[in-house]
């Protein structure tokens, strides 16, 4: 089996006005293409992928301050370097050169000092670093090493900042030996019941109970053996904050699930029957479903909703419009509370996974889409026709296959995905998305 790379996660940490949105959005953006969005979900830009010569990572925004006063200024600093603690690879504690060393950046800085994370001290609005040199050094009191100048507005100083960033990721992403083990994350909204999946599911199987040693961020690991076959599983559970507001914990939820999911290999969103399904869903399996995950969306409570000989069928309905960006995901109904159904979790669980990793041999390929372009005649614009060159499949996780064709202007969007059905038709690829990369082959003349 592959070498499993995990993509790091890089935090943002900083006070009021020190220009966090700024570098995010630089760095989510026009530095970088921007990934469309998934249909149907409006993103709040919690996080984006950002990709620096040959090193791709998930870069996270830990929030808004409310500078109300100083003191809450610190407190909302402090849950922001615990979320950045908690779930980040690297943290970039960004401070402002014109407001100069602030007694609340020396206490955050203590607080990441203690957490033992690599951490880049940048310093921003430098825009002149002849003129700012000296101010920049003063940084340093901060014993968290040497601060890097940029100015996120101007673009300055930013390749510099990257190379110092992507120098803490373990060469070739940390290459697992045991890496035949399923990675499912179990994520959705607070309450849904994720965490009495997994205490059901061990306690059924309580050959285990280790959780695995080294895992450095707080989601917890469980490994399951089922059958003979080990599992591990990611829970995102431990969102017990009663007393945060709601924007709050969404936020933290997000970027908790970015982290589990990040490392999965399988997604399993719970969704609560009693409640049906929800625009949280969606934001939640927009995550998944951008990684190109393996997903299976579990509706749990199942016991507790009144039923007739159509409520399957009206909530299968309903979670495949709200979630209608992946019609691929397997369903299931299930009970955490009665053990319904849960055993046919493992079984559906390894068949997605076999689907994630699955590879089609080309010429099998090329035979679908040359009966494909029979069938129905590529779209032609202004007299000139779409011609499908050759197709091959060039990665699993999720497949993805590249496309060649003589003009990437005339594939639309419905064309490729008439292509991606014709290929589900024949082999099924059930609980994984694909994915298509189209390329030009200029025609000889």
């Amino acid at each position: 089996m592959a070498n499993r790379k995990t993509k790091p996660i890089v935090a943002v940490v900083g006070r009021p006005n020190v220009g966090k949105s700024t570098l995010f959005n630089v760095l989510a953006g026009e530095m970088i293409s921007i990934v469309k969005d998934t249909p149907g979900i409006t993103r709040d830009r919690i996080y984006a992928d950002v990709n620096w010569l040959d090193k791709n990572f998930t870069l996270i925004d830990t929030g808004g301050i409310e500078p109300d006063s100083n003191d809450i200024i610190l407190s909302q600093m402090r849950e922001q370097a615990q979320i950045a603690i908690d779930t980040a690879d690297v943290i970039i504690f960004l401070v402002d050169v014109k407001q100069g060393l602030q007694d609340a950046d020396s206490k955050v800085a203590d607080m990441l000092r203690r957490s033992h994370k690599p951490i880049v001290l940048v310093v921003n609005k430098v825009d002149n670093f002849d003129k700012y040199m000296a101010d920049v050094y003063e940084f340093y009191n901060l014993g968290i090493g040497e601060p890097y100048p940029i100015s996120a507005v101007n673009r300055m100083g930013l390749g510099d900042m990257l190379d110092v960033v992507t120098s803490f990721f373990p060469d070739d992403m940390e290459e697992e030996e045991e890496d035949d083990r399923i990675r499912v994350a179990i994520v959705g909204k607070p309450n849904v019941g994720k965490s009495s999946i997994i205490n059901k599911l061990l306690g059924e199987n309580r050959l285990i109970v280790s959780n695995i040693a080294g895992t450095t961020r707080d989601a917890v690991d469980t490994e399951i053996t089922y059958n003979g076959k080990d599992y591990i599983f990611i829970d995102t559970a431990g969102l017990r904050r009663k007393n945060k507001i709601k924007e709050e914990l969404e936020r933290y939820m997000i970027v908790r699930t970015v982290s589990a999911v990040e490392r999965a290999d399988v997604v399993v969103l719970v969704i609560d029957a009693v409640e049906g399904v929800t625009e949280q869903d969606a934001k939640i399996a927009g995550i998944a479903h951008d990684r190109g995950k393996a997903i299976i969306i579990a509706v749990n409570k199942w016991d507790a909703v009144e039923k007739d000989d159509k409520t399957i069928y009206r909530v299968t309905e309903k979670v495949r419009n709200v979630l209608s960006f992946m019609q691929y995901a397997e369903i299931l109904f299930i009970s955490a509370h009665t053990g319904q159904r849960l055993n046919k979790l493992y079984e559906t669980i390894d068949i997605v996974s076999e689907n994630h990793s699955m590879r089609v041999a080309t010429g099998v390929l090329n035979e679908i889409m040359t009966e494909a372009v029979a069938m129905q005649q590529p779209p032609s614009d202004k007299g000139k026709r779409l011609r499908l060159y050759y197709i091959t499949q060039v990665s699993v996780k999720p497949p993805t296959f590249v496309i060649f064709v003589n003009d990437k202007e005339l594939m639309h969007f419905s064309y490729t995905r008439y292509i991606e059905n014709q290929i589900r038709e024949t082999f099924g690829f059930k609980g994984t998305p694909l994915k298509f990369i189209i390329r030009e082959r200029k025609e000889k003349q």
